[in-house]
């Protein structure tokens, strides 16, 4: 078996993951996992797929050929699970939207060692005021030799200089 990771994009309208996932299945493919989303207007996602080497090229050629539909397809193979070194970790963000918070934030993560598992942002009206509320959430892969006290600090100093609230759980 060979796995593919692909990434969909195209203008929403209704039947586009169906016509994925026939083209998929038309191969003897496998849809394993995936993360799909409307946003402006665009349908994206990006899935996991297996499909038996033989029918590989087959595959390949088809989802390429979806391009006649509209739909943009990105493939890569699979990489290697990192294992588990690592301590599944939580973080909920609330603050004013502004530009760079996801940058600040992913710019301490990253010189710590830590890894996003995830990562799921969005904008939305404030309940009183109205005014633009960003909202991340994240799944985070904290290196085990990492005290979290110590990202905590850091990661609450950073919120502290970005005028938002974090909260880090640990996952179990």
């Amino acid at each position: 078996m060979d796995h593919l990771v692909l990434t969909v994009i195209a203008a929403d309208q209704p039947g586009l993951v169906e016509r994925v996932a026939e083209c998929i299945a038309a191969y003897d493919g496998n849809w394993l996992e995936g993360r799909m989303a409307r946003m402006a207007g665009q349908f994206a996602g990006i899935l996991s797929v297996s499909v038996p080497s033989e029918r590989h090229g087959e595959l390949v050629a088809a989802l390429n050929g979806l391009a006649a539909h509209g739909i943009r397809v990105l493939l890569a193979h699979s990489g290697t699970d990192p294992g588990h070194d690592w301590k599944p970790v939580l973080l909920d963000l609330v603050g004013n939207d502004r530009p760079g918070i996801v940058r600040d934030i992913t710019r301490l993560l990253a010189r710590q060692g830590v890894n996003l598992e995830s990562l799921i942002t969005e904008v939305h009206p404030a309940p009183m005021s109205s005014e633009p509320l960003f909202h991340a959430e994240a799944l985070l892969a904290v290196p085990l030799d990492l005290p979290l006290d110590v990202l905590r600090e850091q990661l609450e100093e950073l919120a502290d200089d970005l005028m938002v609230e974090l909260v880090l759980r640990v996952e179990s």
